[in-house]
């Protein structure tokens, strides 16, 4: 397929409400999409990052340079076989990973819709419905955390995360576990711990959680098998593994017992199926997590998920969980079972509104050769 255009767009949404990890706050969603055209037919990808560099180096402002002044100029005009095709056609610049990734989800998007099938059958899907879990952020007070989790749980979310950091951790825990002894719980540090906090992580044993994620720095593999091997709980690693080589030298250390696979983050979904695979061949357990994506990006994690081992709830949730507005029809929604249905209709499953785009577009650039 040629590509005859990109279209570039810089989103800023409103959130329901801001959300707070260990180490940020986001008060909007801010994210970058492109559109690549191809005759009559048009592809969507997303790339979800937030104007500072907090969860990855990647912002709104680096990734917008990258795009228009690198990789448009490698693909624009050009023709592609397959989104590996794509790939090796950008494979010479170094990291910026969200960046390619849009590019390449959103080609296999355009792929999907000119073969006339889902992008979940494209990739190889057999799921039709996907357990959906909900990530909580660092609330308040205690009292208003429980208050969140009871709210979610009323929902019919299937599990629940909550963002931990040291000296907001044991106590959060045990409160949640006195309200919702058996709700399937874990927590998320996004890398806020240090080796010398092992001691305490180990205390959250006690607590029967599914799994503590990313308890160190994203580059610290080693520490991670450490604390591995000396606590039951399992370790679940997200930030720590941004390529296939992350994820075989993960696997040599033992450094995790669980996998989080967020598409943008490893470079799109070639990548993801590999470490799915590699994962499934390893008896390790994955699931998606999420970047506070719109519907374009929730399309691509829900149709990611669809893979057989993904076989965790997902940090998939119902549009509303962010937006008062999405920006596609039909937004998504969460089942009576806690479940995420799979669009089915060729491509992402689902319309990208024109008008709700364009009222949250901060900036708008259509890239032609």
């Amino acid at each position: 397929m040629r590509i005859d255009a990109v279209e570039l767009r810089h989103l800023r949404m409103p959130l329901v409400s801001s959300f707070e990890t260990s180490n940020w706050k986001e008060e909007e969603k801010t994210c970058i999409i492109v559109e690549l055209h191809s005759g009559r037919e048009s592809g969507y990808g997303e790339c979800p990052v937030s104007a500072g560099p907090w969860y990855s180096y990647e912002t709104t402002t680096s990734s917008w340079h990258v795009m228009k002044d690198y990789l448009i100029p490698l693909v624009l005009g050009k023709d592609f076989e397959s989104p590996k095709n794509l790939l090796d056609s950008i494979d010479s610049i170094r990291g910026h990973n969200m960046a390619k990734a849009s590019f390449e989800m959103a080609f296999w998007d355009l792929m999907a819709k000119t073969k006339r099938v889902s992008l979940s059958k494209l990739l190889g899907g057999t799921q039709t419905k996907v357990a959906s879990g909900v990530s909580v952020g660092i609330q308040k007070t205690t009292a208003k955390l429980v208050e969140a989790v009871e709210r979610f749980l009323e929902q019919g979310y299937r599990r629940i995360k909550i963002k931990i950091k040291p000296g907001q951790d044991i106590e959060l825990v045990t409160a949640i576990r006195e309200d919702f002894p058996d709700t399937p719980l874990m927590v998320d540090a996004n890398g806020a711990y240090r080796s010398e906090d092992s001691e305490t992580l180990a205390k959250l044993d006690t607590f029967d959680l599914l799994m503590i994620e990313q308890p160190f720095a994203w580059d610290d593999l080693v520490d991670h098998a450490e604390l591995q091997k000396n606590i039951k709980t399992p370790v679940c690693l997200d930030e720590s593994v941004a390529s296939l080589s992350d994820f075989k030298a993960a696997l040599a250390l033992k450094s995790c017992r669980i996998l989080n696979i967020k598409p943008t983050r490893v470079g799109g979904f070639t990548t993801s199926t590999e470490i799915h695979n590699l994962c499934k061949s390893n008896g390790i357990p994955v699931w998606c997590g999420g970047l506070l994506e719109t519907g374009i990006g929730r399309a691509h994690n829900t149709a990611l998920a669809s893979l057989p081992n993904f076989v965790m709830p997902n940090d998939i949730s119902a549009s509303s969980r962010y937006f008062k507005k999405d920006i596609v029809e039909p937004e998504f929604s969460l089942n009576n079972d806690g479940t995420i249905t799979v669009p089915t209709r060729p491509g992402l499953g689902v319309e990208v509104a024109e008008e709700k785009l364009t009222e949250f577009t901060e900036r708008r650039k259509v890239f032609k050769p």
